[in-house]
């Protein structure tokens, strides 16, 4: 399965005028020989709400920096609104930046550091006024407009921050990992919150991420990256659900990986243990040995007697084992099971229907073959993160 950067990445000729367009065109950076951004192009349709996500070293963070001027590409062209903005300061595009360092002003209010843009272009004071509470309000920041960032939480110092990249009004936001300090239930709420902002203000967002999560809960499209090169462009559902790639579907997600001879010309796999993976699609023509990937959530376990007893359940794909461990998860249950020599399949199913089940019983594993994916063995995962369930 080959990656969709050349199909879906590359931006078309028309459409790419109109206020908060971004279009990137064959993109490269290089920082002393080494390659960070290799060839990029995509385009960021307006007021849409695009993720860069993947991990440390992929190039998403040197992509926005291009794109918001405090770097330069070596080759490419980068277009905003439909004009070339190469050569161009920061302060010169109609784009604003929020990091996750807030970088906020620690001897001014929280009003005087949202003003602070304005009072650079000499916006007149009236005006300045207007705009600095209508973006406070706008992020339920305006009763704490007279405090200093200090007495403030992080979840509001982001919001200031927020507040401060809005009252420009520019055409492009860009957000470099501004969650990445905050605790678990605060960015899951501050997730939220800014997808409904994104929506009422019909700003382009430009989001860069390593948290998968984060991308799949915001964002319109995910364009998964890979050293320098866009490996998938899409939406979250066809991300997850279609992974592109080996590399994207151990990236985004866990999954199971069982490696073995292919059969069924292309159509499945063959452990060594004789477990039989087929796919809903064939995928391997031409290849003898491949890769099959099917999520744990997607396998249903229950206790080998009782699938016995009510006979034959018509699923394509199942696998008996033993269960060596099991994990309270929160929402979900989380089981370990040996189904081959050396290998082991994580379950994970919804807590309040998982089966009881106890380490030691005999099991059965099944899944359907629309939930299995099939890639080369050349397609490795490693380099996404992947790591491999334990040995049995």
């Amino acid at each position: 399965m080959e990656a969709t950067q050349s199909a879906t990445a590359t931006p078309p000729e028309s459409g790419t005028d109109a206020s908060g367009a971004v279009v990137l065109e064959g993109l490269v950076k290089r920082y002393s020989g080494v390659v960070a951004v290799d060839g990029l192009s995509l385009r960021i349709e307006p007021g849409e709400f695009i993720s860069l996500l993947g991990p440390s070293g992929c190039g998403k963070t040197t992509t926005l920096r291009m794109i918001a001027g405090f770097e330069q590409p070596d080759e490419g062209d980068i277009r905003i609104s439909g004009r070339s903005v190469l050569g161009q300061p920061p302060y010169r595009r109609n784009v604003n930046t929020v990091f996750q360092a807030y970088a906020l002003f620690p001897h001014m209010s929280v009003a005087e550091n949202v003003a602070y843009g304005l009072q650079q272009h000499r916006t007149p004071r009236s005006e300045l006024r207007e705009r600095v509470a209508s973006a406070l309000e706008l992020v339920k920041m305006r009763s704490f407009a007279d405090r200093k960032p200090m007495q403030l939480s992080g979840g509001q110092q982001q919001r200031v921050a927020l507040a401060r990249a809005l009252v420009n009004r520019p055409s492009v936001l860009l957000l470099d990992e501004p969650l990445g300090a905050l605790d678990r239930q605060l960015r899951e709420e501050m997730q939220l919150e800014l997808k409904l902002l994104q929506a009422k203000l019909g700003i382009t967002f430009v989001f860069v991420t390593h948290d998968q999560g984060e991308a799949l809960s915001m964002s319109d499209r995910i364009a998964i990256m890979r050293e320098g090169r866009i490996e998938q462009l899409a939406d979250a559902s066809t991300i997850y659900g279609r992974p592109a790639s080996a590399y994207v579907a151990a990236f985004v997600g866990q999954q199971n990986f069982l490696r073995g001879t292919v059969a069924d010309g292309g159509l499945a796999v063959t452990t060594p243990s004789g477990v039989v993976l087929r796919a809903g699609e064939t995928a391997l023509v031409g290849h003898t040995e491949g890769q099959a990937a099917v999520r744990p959530e997607s396998v249903s376990i229950e206790r080998a007697d009782a699938a016995a007893t009510r006979g034959e359940r018509g699923s394509v794909n199942a696998a008996s084992g033993t269960l060596l461990s099991i994990s309270h998860q929160g929402e979900t249950m989380q089981y370990l099971v040996e189904i081959g020599e050396a290998t082991s399949l994580i379950v994970r199913r919804p807590t309040p229907t998982a089966p009881q089940l106890s380490a030691g019983d005999p099991v059965l594993c099944t899944w359907a073959a629309e939930n299995v994916q099939l890639f080369p063995l050349d397609d490795a995962p490693e380099d996404a993160g992947y790591v491999p369930p334990p040995t049995a």
